[in-house]
């Protein structure tokens, strides 16, 4: 289990920028309601992650792989 505080600081500290959202309405229309978009020096060449998931657990994943 990652420690997300942890992550998050670490994140920040080497310059990239975290956006978490959970879209009621996705949730509702039965779509994907969790997006993390992650941005900044810190990524590397890449600049951009964008995942989409149903779950906090696997968008997480996506975006952290």
């Amino acid at each position: 289990m990652m420690d997300i505080g942890q992550l998050m600081d670490k994140l920040g500290r080497s310059g990239v920028t975290v956006i978490l959202k959970v879209d009621d309405e996705r949730m509702v229309e039965g779509g994907e309601p969790w997006t993390l978009v992650m941005s900044g020096p810190g990524l590397g060449e890449q600049g951009f992650i964008r995942a989409e998931s149903f779950t906090l657990d696997d968008c997480l994943e996506q975006g952290f792989t």
